[in-house]
């Protein structure tokens, strides 16, 4: 009855922290309106799956490192915010809908790995495995993969539901510098990662 309690209120946890805007949805939301869903599908599954991989590795002591190691921790700070500045230039570089051909989305690989410096998912990693760790690091993994696709799906198709609104091209350059600033913006829990 207890585990019950405890994976109802995982799956709740989960679902909010993965629903919320943070820099995995600005990308795919952005990704969706540039590329359209079909193409961001192996986007959305790096995220999805990526996340749950961190999760459950987070949960099996990968943490304990950037604990015990400070210094570990402002490196990590560093990459993140060096990443993160660099695909908010290459969102503001986007191609207009109509030289799509040529551009290309974040791929599977690319979108498991960003989760390593991704502020938020370090955060909500270290969250839940802490939280909810009498589940288990590899349940918590695996419910987090299972809630997180339907959420990340749901901004790629918001992305994709102002596609038309974006071929102006005016207006695809704004929403693109939005989509950068507000990336940036959710650069600020970086800044507890490397106290």
């Amino acid at each position: 009855m207890l585990n019950l309690q405890i994976l109802t209120a995982l799956v709740s946890f989960s679902f909010v922290s993965s629903i919320t805007p943070g820099p995995n949805n600005l990308m795919l939301m952005t990704s969706g309106a540039n590329f359209g869903f079909r193409r961001t599908g192996p986007h959305m599954l790096g995220v999805a799956l990526g996340f749950a991989l961190m999760v459950a590795l987070v949960g099996f002591g990968v943490a304990q490192v950037f604990i015990a190691h400070p210094l570990a921790r402002r490196v990590l700070a560093v990459l993140s915010v060096l990443y993160m500045l660099w695909l908010a230039w290459k969102i503001t570089r986007a191609s207009a809908p109509s030289a799509r051909e040529v551009a290309r989305p974040m791929t599977f690989l690319q979108a498991a790995a960003f989760q390593w410096v991704n502020p938020k998912a370090w955060a909500m990693a270290v969250t839940a495995v802490t939280v909810y760790a009498a589940l288990g690091p590899l349940m918590v993994g695996l419910v987090f993969g299972a809630v997180t696709i339907p959420c990340v799906a749901i901004w790629v198709v918001l992305g994709q539901g102002v596609a038309r609104w974006l071929s102006d091209p005016r207006r695809l350059k704004l929403f693109n510098y939005s989509m950068a600033a507000m990336l940036i913006l959710s650069l600020a829990p970086v800044l507890e990662l490397a106290k």
